[in-house]
């Protein structure tokens, strides 16, 4: 199990969010993916990790709830979130000289609860259209 650096005080949320960016990374990277960019931000959207899955380019979203008070992890993907994650994943696929029609692909959500002790993987959690 990989282990975040609790040991630092700290209160900025960007630094917990990569915190547990990486900490998605590594449990995905321990199931086999292969990490290929982080933090992919264009005008539209970001994506937190783009992986591969044998042939299949991953596009996924990291949340983090620190309890479950008011719902789960990923029940904080939105549609405009889902939205907003497609046409970035899509022009991140056109830069990489890649067609959205003939690659593979698919949009995942890595849910966080309890300090990183609860991971849940959900594999094509948001679909096209």
């Amino acid at each position: 199990m990989v282990q975040l650096p609790w040991n630092k005080p700290t209160t900025n949320k960007r630094q917990v969010g990569q915190d547990y960016e990486q900490l998605a990374k590594e449990y995905l990277s321990q199931h086999g993916l292969v990490s290929l960019t982080e933090n992919f931000t264009v005008k539209c959207g970001e994506v937190d990790l783009i992986m591969r899955d044998t042939s299949c380019i991953v596009f996924v979203e990291v949340r983090y709830r620190q309890n479950q008070n008011y719902g789960l992890a990923q029940e904080t993907v939105t549609r405009s979130k889902a939205t907003k994650l497609q046409k970035a994943a899509t022009l991140w696929l056109i830069k990489n000289g890649l067609s959205p029609y003939e690659t593979e692909f698919r949009f995942d959500v890595v849910a966080i609860h309890r300090q990183g002790n609860d991971i849940n993987w959900i594999k094509n959690a948001i679909t096209q259209g």
